[in-house]
């Protein structure tokens, strides 16, 4: 059964994995996505609220999504959660990624950056679900 405290529990975790996952990899994105970087490197739209709360939207309708399509598959154990949302993200939102990406012209590091965060941020998402 879908809750709102397991939709915002997911989403959270699977938004602060992205937090993490693009600390990591905040240079080569900068450089593969064409962002405009200041002087200390960092995105000059930091400070803009509007892309944290696109994210943060983004990974709720993730989050509940993949609580409905759980609960109507029975998907129960941590183990299932984290594969099943791995495979969501990989076989669907990633190559939605690489098809867009790739008529855009749009370097190939990028997909992989963006698409790992895809399909792992998936996964941090399926298995959280599992254990809210």
């Amino acid at each position: 059964m879908m809750t709102l405290l397991t939709v915002l529990v997911a989403g959270l975790a699977g938004w602060a994995f992205g937090a993490v996952w693009y600390s990591v990899f905040a240079k080569s994105w900068s450089v593969a996505s064409g962002v405009p970087v200041g002087a200390n490197g960092r995105p000059t739209n930091r400070a803009s609220p509007k892309p944290y709360v696109i994210s943060i939207i983004a990974v709720m309708i993730v989050s509940a999504t993949m609580v409905y399509a759980f609960d109507m598959l029975g998907t129960e154990t941590f183990g299932k959660g984290f594969t099943s949302g791995l495979g969501i993200g990989a076989c669907f939102a990633a190559p939605w990624l690489a098809l867009s990406y790739g008529f855009a012209g749009r370097p190939f590091k990028l997909t992989l950056i963006d698409g790992g965060y895809a399909a792992l941020g998936s996964g941090v998402i399926g298995a959280v679900i599992t254990l809210v």
